[in-house]
């Protein structure tokens, strides 16, 4: 079966108790919060409203800019996401989506022992508190000057150099499923992964940041996610669209087209037989570079 989560992004205009509302009108039990929209109406009554609705969370986004790139010192962003884990662990979340930021003035060298030094910092809280940081890679040509860890081949290797349960990886799907090497990769990939975000878009890396609804855009997202149930995931797989279209659709039509599409990959997912989840351990086959 497929967990299927919606992300706060994706409703960016409604609040928190209208968006669980129409949730639960179309069928789905998880939201991926965001944190500005979890502040707007406070962590009390955020936690409120998800208990009574029954509703769980699958990821809450984001913290990190560890390298200084928004601004931030290097301590301000460890308290910042120190307080996101916290939050988190509040609301019965189990992962937090991690962006590394950007290169920052920077050698990548030393961006990478900034990054590490954060994460091993924070994963002892992440690991008290229950909770999973998921480090989310960059594709290149999607995010210019943020893919200092190299990708998602380079975020595999810092997860790993990390060698902490508590340090994983969000991929999304909207970045790299173009990548012919991704399909192939899913099997060294699929251990450390901690959630999956989706999002169409066109076949070739752009940096317009429409992340459409699936079936709008060329990428082949229902091969992907067959791909990752065939390699063992069974985590929560998060529609995260953003864009004129989805505002032009409407909210509500949005949702329904999301129900089909889970429901369908949901229906193709019982069909298939998947692999145990193989146990984190080092690559001995590196990720194809194409992929970095």
């Amino acid at each position: 079966m497929l967990h299927a989560s919606i992300s706060e992004v994706t409703t960016l205009r409604w609040d928190l108790g209208k968006e669980i509302d129409h949730l639960v009108r179309h069928g789905f039990d998880a939201i991926a919060l965001w944190r500005t929209k979890v502040s707007d109406i406070g962590l009390d009554e955020a936690r409120s409203l998800l208990r009574r609705s029954g509703i769980r969370v699958s990821s809450l986004q984001w913290a990190g800019g560890f390298t200084g790139s928004d601004g931030r010192s290097f301590r301000e962003s460890l308290a910042d996401a120190r307080e996101a884990i916290e939050t988190a662990a509040h609301l019965g979340c189990p992962t937090v989506v991690v962006h590394t930021g950007c290169r920052g003035g920077h050698t990548v060298a030393h961006a990478r022992r900034i990054v590490l030094e954060a994460l091993g910092t924070l994963g002892r809280l992440a690991g008290r508190e229950g909770v999973t940081l998921a480090v989310k890679p960059f594709h290149p040509t999607r995010a210019v000057g943020c893919g200092l860890v190299g990708g998602l081949a380079g975020t595999v290797s810092l997860v790993e150099a990390c060698d902490d349960p508590a340090v994983g990886i969000a991929l999304d799907c909207w970045q790299f499923a173009h990548e012919q090497q991704l399909l192939p990769s899913l099997p060294q990939v699929v251990p450390h992964l901690a959630v999956v975000q989706v999002a169409d878009g066109r076949e070739r890396p752009d940096t317009d940041g429409e992340r459409l609804p699936p079936g709008l855009g060329g990428l082949p997202l229902a091969d992907v996610v067959g791909g990752l149930i065939d390699a063992g995931y069974d985590g929560d797989v998060e529609f995260d669209l953003v864009g004129e279209s989805v505002e032009w659709l409407g909210y509500d039509a949005v949702l329904a087209r999301l129900r089909r599409v889970a429901d369908a990959w949901s229906l193709e997912a019982a069909t298939r037989r998947p692999m145990p989840r193989p146990v984190a351990t080092r690559i001995r086959h590196p990720i194809p570079a194409a992929l970095g």
